[in-house]
C-alpha cells in the first residue's frame, strides 16, 4: 500500500464522525498496510517500508474481553512468505486510545509458500535449533481510532523495528 493511499485513507477517516460509545469494542479486524523500518543494523538489506505486503485478520474473544486472537501473513526481513500466529491485548484503552501488545509466531507452515521463511537471519537460528524456522514477535503500539472503523497504530517489534500499520474493525 503506497504512502498516498494511506494518506488519503486516514484523511477520509478523520473526516467521518464517530457515533458509538467508547465502551463498545470491535469483535473482527483487518491490518493492512504495514510500514516497517529496521532501527539499527540497516545496511539497506531487508525488506522495509511497505515491501513486507503485511494483512492479518482478528477476532477479539467477546464483547468485553482485552484480548484477541490474530492470523495473517507478512514477508520477514529478508523478503521470504511467513504466517504470523499471536494473541493481542489491550493493555490500555480510552477515548480512542489503545496502548496494545502482540506475542506470536512468526515463521514456517506446512503450505508451500511459507516454506522458507526460515532460510535466513534469526528464523534461521531458531530452524537450526528447533528444525522449525521462525521468530518470537513482540510487539507494543499505541493505536488511535479515527472511527470506530478505522485506527493507525504505531510500535516496535522487540528488539528494533518501527512499525506504522492501519486497522480496519468491524461488529
Amino acid at each position: 500500500m503506497s504512502a498516498r493511499l494511506l494518506f488519503l485513507l486516514w484523511l477520509l477517516s478523520a473526516s467521518m464522525p464517530a457515533a458509538v460509545s467508547a465502551s463498545e469494542i470491535n469483535l473482527y479486524s483487518i491490518n493492512t498496510g504495514s510500514f516497517v523500518y529496521h532501527i539499527i543494523g540497516n545496511h539497506g538489506l531487508y525488506t522495509e517500508k511497505f515491501n513486507n505486503q503485511f494483512f492479518s485478520a482478528e477476532r477479539r474473544f467477546s464483547e468485553d474481553s482485552p484480548y484477541s486472537l490474530l492470523a495473517g501473513t507478512l514477508k520477514n526481513s529478508y523478503g521470504h512468505r511467513c504466517i504470523a500466529l499471536g494473541v493481542r491485548r489491550d493493555w490500555v484503552a480510552e477515548q480512542g486510545w489503545a496502548f496494545k501488545g502482540v506475542y506470536g509466531y512468526t515463521g514456517e507452515f506446512f503450505a508451500d509458500a511459507f516454506s522458507h521463511c526460515g532460510d535466513e537471519g534469526v528464523y534461521h537460528s531458531f530452524k537450526n535449533a528447533t528444525g522449525v524456522g521462525f521468530a518470537p514477535y513482540i510487539y507494543h503500539a499505541v493505536q488511535y481510532n479515527f472511527t470506530d472503523y478505522f485506527g493507525v497504530e504505531s510500535g516496535i517489534i522487540f528488539p528494533s523495528v518501527f512499525v506504522i500499520s492501519v486497522q480496519w474493525s468491524f461488529r
